[in-house]
């Protein structure tokens, strides 16, 4: 019993201290960047972050689609913000879980095909955001060596991945969990490698993404900060690889302080960095909320 409670209790004291540790350092420079803000911003970034959660379930229904359950955008929507909201209280990303229960419960959608719709989820969304981070590098000047590695793993990973899954349907195992492995994979390649679902799930992930960028740069524009467009997106780009590491719920500090170090590295006040890395996530997850 007591594992299981300090499996979640430790995770998210690290979070709450991690950002508190931030705060607490700039504080009184946070307090004048605030009073200097413009709150109109930050309703523009609520409206630009719920449109990026209706597209997340509409491509989410699509992927269902794929795998012939019919499940409205409604529902598919509601699916992600249980699971998500799930995984802003428990760590490692347990929450995903919540949806595939819900989706057997409720669609008698197979466990494994369950597994198979967040795999495809989870590998354009890493896959889309290293791209998108792939790009920002052209355009940003003095990037640390570990952020070239913390993009390229996922963009080779990814094309590995989507290799192996052109292979699926020739290779079969009478050992029980192998078998399984197989059968997970050939769901998510019937899930998304036509032609059809890789122009239509790759387009729409693009789309998701440059949305959740723009809510920091309302976020930023919130703050009246001039921090170029590539900075922004690198910014997210990695926080969201790093947040993509399950150490804390919700990757609830380590996004924080990965989005004030981008920050930083471009010349941005630490105080204004903070303020902005902490109200971008706490925009997003109150809107999940």
């Amino acid at each position: 019993m007591y594992r299981k409670i300090s499996a979640i209790v430790i995770p998210t004291v690290i979070a709450i201290g991690i950002v508190a540790f931030m705060l607490y350092r700039v504080w009184d420079d946070l307090l004048i960047a605030l009073q200097n803000s413009i709150p109109a911003y930050l309703v523009i970034g609520t409206i630009i972050c719920l449109c990026a959660w209706w597209l997340r379930g509409w491509r989410y229904h699509i992927i269902l689609n794929n795998l012939s359950y019919e499940v409205s955008i409604m529902a598919s929507t509601a699916c992600i913000f249980v699971s998500q909201t799930v995984n802003l209280i428990v760590p490692a990303r347990l929450g995903d879980f919540i949806r595939v229960l819900i989706l057997k419960h409720e669609y008698n959608v197979t466990y494994s095909e369950g597994v198979s719709s967040l795999v495809v989820e989870r590998v354009f969304d890493i896959f889309t955001v290293a791209l998108l981070g792939a790009v920002a590098l052209f355009f940003v000047v003095n990037v640390p060596a570990w952020f070239y590695t913390l993009i390229v793993l996922p963009l080779v990973a990814g094309v590995i991945f989507f290799v192996l899954l052109l292979f699926m349907g020739k290779f079969s195992s009478e050992n029980r969990y192998i078998a399984i492995i197989l059968t997970i994979l050939h769901e998510i390649k019937r899930a998304s490698l036509s032609l059809k679902a890789i122009v239509v799930l790759g387009f729409s992930s693009v789309v998701i993404w440059l949305l959740d960028i723009l809510v920091c740069v309302a976020v930023v524009t919130m703050f009246q900060q001039q921090i170029p467009f590539a900075v922004i997106v690198l910014a997210i780009v990695i926080g969201n690889l790093v947040k993509a590491i399950p150490l804390t719920p919700g990757g609830v500090g380590t996004y924080e302080i990965s989005l004030a170090i981008t920050f930083g590295l471009a010349g941005v006040d630490p105080a204004v960095a903070t303020l902005i890395a902490v109200i971008d996530h706490l925009l997003k997850n109150l809107v999940t909320l």
